[in-house]
């Protein structure tokens, strides 16, 4: 199973989570201090949301591809590799509550978008330093 995944900056989490809850007929897979998101099945989607600075307009975060396995993640870093992507790989990193393994890649406008794998929950929202998730 693969889906892409949209990681939005939203001004109030409550009042985001509310608008997804209602917009995709679903609760929040994980709801957390500054932190939700939705495992929507149809259509495929991880929604990721940031709580961000009150006030502020939604903003995108980052994109990506969440898959299976670290292999799928070591296979999506090979072949981006080989078409010639600049890769940064994060093993073992902690962001938004989970414990993840990704390789990073930027499109021409600089998006950031990300293939990785959970490999378990965590207790903290924080990236780790240096870390392009939750930028």
């Amino acid at each position: 199973m693969s889906r892409v995944q949209l990681a939005l900056r939203v001004p109030d989490l409550a009042a985001s989570v509310a608008f997804y809850t209602k917009l995709f007929g679903t609760e929040p897979a994980k709801l957390r201090d500054g932190y939700a998101n939705f495992a929507i099945a149809q259509p495929p989607l991880k929604l990721v949301l940031i709580e961000g600075q009150p006030g502020e307009d939604t903003r995108m975060d980052h994109l990506g591809v969440e898959v299976d396995t670290t292999e799928a993640v070591s296979a999506a870093t090979t072949r981006l590799s080989d078409a010639g992507l600049t890769t940064a790989e994060e093993m073992d990193t902690t962001c938004c509550y989970a414990l993840q393994d990704k390789v990073w890649v930027h499109g021409p406008g600089r998006e950031p978008w990300e293939v990785y794998v959970v490999k378990a929950d965590a207790g903290t929202l924080a990236k780790q330093q240096g870390s392009t998730c939750c930028g």
